[in-house]
């Protein structure tokens, strides 16, 4: 009876993690909102743009302190985009934190992206572009 009441107390524990998601940093949260933006930009076929992968880690090393930093925040944003598209993922890589929030950002671009695809197009692409994710060809 122990064993079974310690194994039980140990999986309730285990269970509880992901309901208690941690919070952001500023810096975190101002990288993914970055990161984000540029994506749906893409997404969205918007002329004119593609990615910046260099651009985007040193933007990353800037607001993180370093390019492992960076990485390992735009690998939980992959994650994130995987575990959303039903796809296999890294559970090691997947932060809840990261997925909600890149899915509110992601809301909120593609909602201004759909009702204004000009404008929008060159505000968040321009804006990308001067942060280094995106560039333009």
């Amino acid at each position: 009876m122990k064993i079974k009441l310690s194994v039980f107390a140990m999986l309730a524990t285990i269970g509880s993690g992901p309901s208690q998601a941690a919070t952001l940093s500023d810096a975190e949260a101002t990288f993914l909102d970055q990161l984000v933006t540029a994506s749906a930009v893409l997404e969205q076929r918007c002329i004119g743009y593609e990615v910046d992968g260099a651009g985007g880690v040193r933007l990353g090393a800037r607001l993180l302190g370093s390019p492992n930093a960076a990485m390992a925040m735009i690998d939980a944003f992959s994650a994130a985009i995987k575990a959303h598209d039903g796809e296999s993922y890294d559970p090691g890589k997947f932060r809840p934190e990261v997925f909600e929030a890149a899915s509110k950002t992601i809301k909120r671009v593609l909602a201004d992206l759909i009702k204004d695809p000009k404008g929008a197009c060159a505000d968040y692409g321009d804006a990308s572009v001067d942060r280094g994710l995106l560039r333009r060809y």
